[in-house]
């Protein structure tokens, strides 16, 4: 077997060593912050939250900053599974008993808004980021089956939803090229697309629309007034407003949203391109595929017909000495054809989840600071929208911002310190469950 070598080499401000960045097709030329500025928004952190805030808080008239650490897309928004879904990352039935028929159904109608909204970012800003239809979401414990083919039922029926679809086990095995499975869906109005390209796009979108935006610029930490300030590595901002759209890289930046979120790691390869032969049978209608795993195997095919496929996660600092090796374990119970397929990128990267795996928005002091996060793995979409929402509500349109607020979000028991082991033993409980 044959790996090149590639890690998470965070010492630079370059764009991680992966598949996504060796296939970037724009390069931003933008340097740091260099002294004090005066803006009416400052945005912390250039992922998908901060880009698409700065996009459209200029596309208002206002006077933007936006400030990364690295580059724009660097963190996870570079660097994921590109899986544009639909809904939440509850089901609609554990909304409706979460936040009742209402609040459920109005959050499944911003979670369609969410895919409408990248979709015509991509058309409208000429995005090139290889968007395409369909995730299959098949269920590894023919217990599942059943609940899936009533939820298809229950979308279909209470919400008119009828661009997904109940498939058999064998529909299945014919669609992701693997009897792995016990059944599940295909939803065609999801979608998939190249990460990074899609947030660079937006970046040059919001640069386009005016807005100023500095990477390679620290966030140290920040006071509110009347300006609020801005203190990084590099220089000061003052400003009206300040957006928090750090994610799974917050920090200790802010701490009292700080244990509402835990970073987690997930990983992924990209083999070498695969064979004609290998194309007709692995994914034959080109969908991305999630599967029913608690820690979830999800995997499509590059623009250029390799297999990337992600799965395992870890919690702790570090990465895996061996992403590859760690990562072509759970690949090869899938597509046990690919043993001797080289793994050519191994890269990983850090997400946020919170405990009821709803995002998590709101303001903080006095109401100049706003916040977004822990999108739980479905943040393409999501948090894309969620830049949007942060853009009406700092204009006054709050109404879908606080619609989330309307679901509590509980701390991570033991807080910034103790919420480790607690997690771990958790995480490690579900992941024996996968197994079993």
């Amino acid at each position: 077997m044959v790996f090149k070598l590639v890690q998470d080499k965070s010492d630079n401000d370059d764009h991680p060593n992966s598949y996504y960045s060796a296939s970037q097709n724009r390069k931003l030329s933008l340097g740091p912050l260099d002294g004090s500025r005066r803006a009416d928004v400052c945005i912390v952190g250039g992922g998908y939250t901060g880009l698409s805030s700065a996009l459209h808080l200029a596309e208002r008239g206002y006077d933007v900053v936006l400030l990364e650490a690295r580059r724009p897309g660097w963190g996870a928004s570079g660097r994921n599974g590109g899986q544009l879904c639909s809904g939440q990352r509850k089901d609609q039935i554990e909304l409706t008993e979460m936040a009742g028929e209402d609040a459920a159904r109005q959050l499944w109608e911003l979670a369609e808004a969410a895919k409408d909204l990248a979709k015509r970012l991509i058309a409208d800003h000429d995005i090139d980021c290889d968007l395409k239809p369909g995730i299959a979401h098949p269920d590894h414990k023919p217990g599942y089956a059943n609940d899936t083919r009533e939820y298809v039922d229950y979308l279909q029926r209470h919400y008119d939803y009828e661009q997904i679809a109940y498939l058999e086990r064998d529909a299945m095995a014919k669609l992701v090229g693997s009897d792995s499975y016990y059944g599940g869906s295909l939803d065609m109005g999801a979608g998939h697309l190249h990460p990074l390209n899609y947030a660079l796009g937006l970046a040059d979108a919001a640069i386009g629309a005016g807005a100023r935006l500095y990477q390679s610029t620290v966030v140290e930490n920040y006071r509110e007034g009347s300006p609020n300030r801005v203190v990084t590595n590099r220089g000061n901002v003052e400003a009206d407003h300040i957006v928090l759209a750090c994610n799974g890289y917050l920090g200790k930046l802010e701490r009292r949203v700080s244990a509402k979120i835990m970073p987690i790691n997930n990983f992924m390869v990209a083999t070498e391109p695969l064979s004609d032969d290998q194309l007709k049978t692995i994914n034959p209608r080109d969908v991305a595929i999630a599967d029913s795993r608690f820690v979830v195997n999800y995997y499509r095919l590059s623009a250029d017909g390799r297999m990337l496929f992600g799965g395992g996660e870890n919690y702790r600092q570090n990465f895996p000495g061996d992403i590859a090796g760690f990562v072509r374990k759970p690949m090869l119970q899938v597509y046990p054809q690919l043993a001797e397929t080289r793994i050519d990128y191994a890269w990983g990267g850090t997400l946020a989840v919170t405990l009821n795996r709803m995002p998590h928005f709101g303001r903080l002091g006095q109401h100049s600071t706003y916040f977004a996060q822990g999108y739980s793995g479905q943040g393409v979409a999501m948090a894309t929208l969620a830049g949007k929402l942060l853009a009406d509500a700092i204009a006054g349109e709050a109404e879908s911002f606080d619609l989330f607020g309307t679901i509590p979000t509980r701390d991570f028991p033991g807080g910034d310190l103790l919420r480790w082991p607690g997690l771990v033993l958790g995480m490690s409980y579900y992941a024996l469950r996968d197994r079993l």
